[in-house]
């Protein structure tokens, strides 16, 4: 299992939303940022351009991380799974969720998105509009993410 997501942390110490209110501008639209950008996430686990950064890291007694993620539109995660599952909460724009199987949903903010253990999904911007999302991986002492392949543009097209 890749422990990828303590790679994509930058471990900035969390501040409070308006030391960090910040407008993230794309081609396309602007997303009102509330945490940190932070450095562009990895080709190995992101297609396109998407901003991972720590808020909370796991600890003995907070077995959970927290953190958000800024993509740019068209930007997507791979395909990955979480042993304990994962919950997004969507804070601005517009985006696309989707367990491997299923349909693509659309998200946008004020949706919450609960990913189940060990279930391959896949989430990120719509092709328009950038996205913001925190996430929430709980209990960590099961592990924290495995990443897989990319999302094909066919997989990442709704038809």
């Amino acid at each position: 299992m890749v422990l990828a997501v303590a790679l994509l942390m930058s471990g900035q110490a969390c501040q409070t939303a308006t030391e960090n209110k910040e407008t993230m501008k794309t081609d396309e639209n602007e997303l009102n940022a509330i945490f940190p950008k932070g450095e562009k996430g990895s080709e190995e686990f992101f297609t396109g351009n998407a901003y991972p950064t720590s808020l909370v890291a796991s600890d003995s007694i907070h077995t959970t991380l927290a953190g958000n993620v800024y993509f740019e539109p068209g930007a997507r995660s791979h395909w990955h799974t979480h042993p304990s599952g994962q919950i997004l909460i969507i804070t601005d724009g517009v985006g696309y969720h989707q367990i491997e199987g299923q349909p693509i949903e659309v998200i946008k903010k004020g949706d919450v998105v609960k990913c189940p253990p060990n279930v391959k999904h896949w989430h990120g911007a719509s092709p328009d509009v950038g996205l913001q999302q925190l996430y929430f991986i709980p209990n960590t002492e099961n592990g924290i993410v495995e990443w897989m392949e990319p999302v094909t543009d066919e997989q990442y097209s709704i038809k």
